[in-house]
């Protein structure tokens, strides 16, 4: 597999023709669709999935084949005993290039009940397991139940995919309730009737996991969370079942702001089985436009996990989306949210050219849609790559994806090429 970059006047067959594949299997790697197919953006990343030789060209180094093609510059030497020196090779020069393989991994993700159809043929046979977003619990310890969601928990069960029940402090017309998380938690009696309500509901659905999002809690019901956790890991295992949680991107203990108030990592890691790290958003809806998740800020949050949280139980997450900003951004604007493909879309049909931000590790470009300058960030195969080597660097347990709702075809074709997927 390398990853090839669109230069002006490039096409699907000529690249084809170039590096030796077919057409067919550049369209099916990335996903393309008509009429992007012939409609390529300078800038846009594509996944080749190449022979096992290479010809060097003018400007080539080693190190940059190897990044190219996923692996390491010591697997690329090993590979080809010929060359003596690294830092002498010629255009012409055809080297062997190993297939990059980082491992096994676990794959989680979340799908709402109106995940289509295509995506969730995508994704399902590469993932572990499944958490089906969500069921809402109340401050008094009810819990008000998905009512459409067969669907999408038969075609996990169908898989082989685990499937977790999502239950979440949301109100169900609104954003994450505080009021509902403090009452809630720091009631014993509440917390017990929201475990009995999820046992009755996960044995009457099929559900064989449970996981708890539960957002902008208090600091004065972190103690309940903890003790939710705690008493859920009981109830879960003696039945057979798991338990999760999906916990915001914190890089020191008793980090300030109402998002992070309710989260003990270490707490966290202990009676979890898995912990989602939200690595996202930090380009969000609300805010400037940047990165949604930006490497350097991403390797942040896993150096202080790690420290709390055994690394076999931390699933990094990823983005399944992008935004758009409007430029200038002005505070109190929204952006629009674009699907995991969208980015070479937009882009093309507005003429852009795709740029890659070497700090963040994340692509990005800049149209005019009418009289309105815009800004979009988004992942492709780079931005992937850059965060699959972390997983690998760490040592950690895998990946979860907020959302799997959306068709992401690129991202899958590098699950396969890099990855074993565990089953759970």
């Amino acid at each position: 597999m390398q990853i090839y970059i669109v230069e002006p006047g490039d096409t699907i067959r000529s690249i084809a023709q170039t590096h030796g594949v077919s057409a067919q299997s550049i369209i099916d790697a990335n996903g393309l669709r008509e009429p992007y197919i012939n409609q390529l953006v300078v800038g846009q990343a594509l996944i080749l999935l190449s022979p096992s030789t290479c010809t060097i060209v003018a400007g080539d180094t080693l190190g940059g084949i190897a990044q190219r093609f996923g692996v390491t510059l010591q697997a690329l030497l090993q590979a080809n005993p010929q060359i003596t020196n690294p830092n002498h090779i010629r255009p012409g020069q055809v080297i062997n290039v190993p297939q990059a393989h980082f491992g096994s991994m676990i794959v989680n993700g979340y799908a709402r009940t109106n995940a289509r159809e295509e995506a969730l043929d995508q994704a399902l046979p590469r993932m572990s397991m499944l958490c089906v977003f969500s069921a809402y619990a109340t401050a008094e310890g009810g819990l008000i139940p998905m009512r459409n969601d067969d669907r999408v928990l038969n075609r996990a069960k169908s898989a082989g995919v685990r499937p977790f029940m999502c239950i979440t402090n949301l109100d169900p017309g609104g954003g994450f309730n505080t009021q509902t998380a403090r009452t809630l938690l720091n009631n014993p009696a509440a917390r017990t009737r929201l475990l009995d309500s999820c046992v009755r509901v996960m044995r009457e659905k099929g559900y064989t996991g449970l996981d708890v999002d539960f957002e902008n809690v208090p600091r004065d019901a972190r103690d309940g969370l903890n003790a939710l956790l705690r008493e859920a890991r009981v109830v879960m295992h003696s039945n057979g079942w798991l338990l999760s949680s999906a916990i915001e991107s914190m890089v020191v203990e008793n980090q300030p702001g109402l998002i992070f108030e309710g989260f003990d990592y270490a707490e966290q890691g202990r009676h979890n089985d898995y912990v989602t790290l939200m690595t996202y958003d930090w380009g969000h809806l609300t805010g400037p436009p940047m990165a949604v998740s930006p490497i350097n800020e991403v390797r942040r949050v896993i150096e202080y996990a790690v420290t709390k949280i055994p690394r076999e139980k931390i699933l990094m997450g990823i983005p399944a989306y992008g935004y758009i900003w409007d430029i200038p951004w002005e505070r109190g604007t929204r952006a629009g949210v674009m699907q995991a493909q969208g980015g070479p879309i937009i882009a093309a049909r507005n003429g852009a050219t795709i740029e890659y931000n070497e700090r963040w590790q994340t692509p990005w470009f800049r149209f005019m849609q009418g009289t309105q300058e815009r800004e979009a960030w988004f992942e492709d195969a780079r931005s992937l790559l850059a965060k699959f080597e972390l997983v690998r660097e760490f040592g950690l347990g895998g990946v979860s994806y907020w959302t799997v709702d959306n068709p992401f075809m690129q991202n899958w074709t590098m699950i396969d090429q890099l990855w074993t997927v565990e089953k759970v």
